[in-house]
C-alpha cells in the first residue's frame, strides 16, 4: 500500500466497521453514511484554517448543536482544549501548518473564526469545501487536475469566494418540470414497423 492510501483506507475500515455495528445492534440494514470520505487538497495555510472552522461545524451545520463547543466528539474542542494523554493532534505543526508561530495564536484565531461563522450563521453547506478534489489559486487546482490523469476527466476548474476549485460541474435536472403528468398523446408516439 502506498504512503497516500493510508488516511483513505483507514477511514474506509473505521466507516464501514461502525455502519455495520450500528446496523447489527439497531437490526437495520441499508447505508449509514451519506456520503464516503471525501479529502481536499489545499493550498494555502489560510484555505487550511478556513477548511478546518468548516469542519467543525459539521455539527452545528447538522442542527445537533448549537455550537462546535457543545459536541464532545468534534475537533474543535481537541483544539481549543489540548490534552496532556492520549494526544491526537501535533498542536506545535498544526499551528506551523496554518501559517502561525505559535499555537496560543492559531487557537485563538480558530475561535474566532469558529464564533463568528456561528454568530453570522455562515456555518451553513459549502460545496467548496465539500465537494472540491483541490482549492486554492489557479495554477495549484490547474496541477492537480493534470496529476489526477485519468481520475481527472470531468472535472472542471471554478471561480469560487474560497478561490478556484477542482470539482464536477453540477447541472441542475429538469429545470422547466411542472410536476404535472400528461397523457402519452400522439406527438410522442411512433410506430414500429416489425416484422414477425
Amino acid at each position: 500500500m502506498q504512503e497516500r492510501d493510508v488516511i483513505p483506507r483507514s477511514l474506509q475500515l473505521i466507516a464501514g466497521r461502525t455502519g455495520q455495528e450500528y446496523n447489527m445492534r439497531k437490526k437495520r440494514k441499508g447505508a449509514f453514511w451519506e456520503d464516503r470520505y471525501h479529502s481536499t487538497a489545499v493550498e494555502t495555510e489560510q484555505h487550511l484554517l478556513r477548511c478546518l472552522v468548516y469542519i467543525n461545524c459539521n455539527m452545528v451545520r447538522a442542527g445537533v448543536v448549537v455550537h462546535p463547543s457543545e459536541w464532545p466528539f468534534c475537533g474543535y474542542n481537541e483544539i481549543q482544549m489540548p490534552k496532556r494523554k492520549s494526544v491526537l493532534i501535533d498542536y506545535q505543526k498544526l499551528a506551523k501548518l496554518t501559517g502561525f508561530a505559535s499555537y496560543s495564536t492559531f487557537r485563538e484565531t480558530h475561535k474566532e473564526l469558529v464564533s463568528e461563522s456561528v454568530t453570522n450563521r455562515t456555518c451553513g453547506r459549502q460545496p467548496g469545501w465539500s465537494e472540491s478534489v483541490a482549492v486554492g489559486n489557479r495554477i495549484f487546482v490547474e496541477t492537480i487536475h493534470s496529476k489526477l490523469g485519468f481520475r481527472g476527466k470531468g472535472r472542471k476548474v471554478l471561480e469560487h469566494d474560497i478561490g478556484f476549485q477542482l470539482r464536477e460541474k453540477h447541472i441542475i435536472y429538469n429545470v422547466e418540470y411542472d410536476g404535472r403528468n400528461e397523457d402519452i398523446g400522439s406527438i410522442n408516439t411512433s410506430e414500429w414497423d416489425v416484422n414477425l
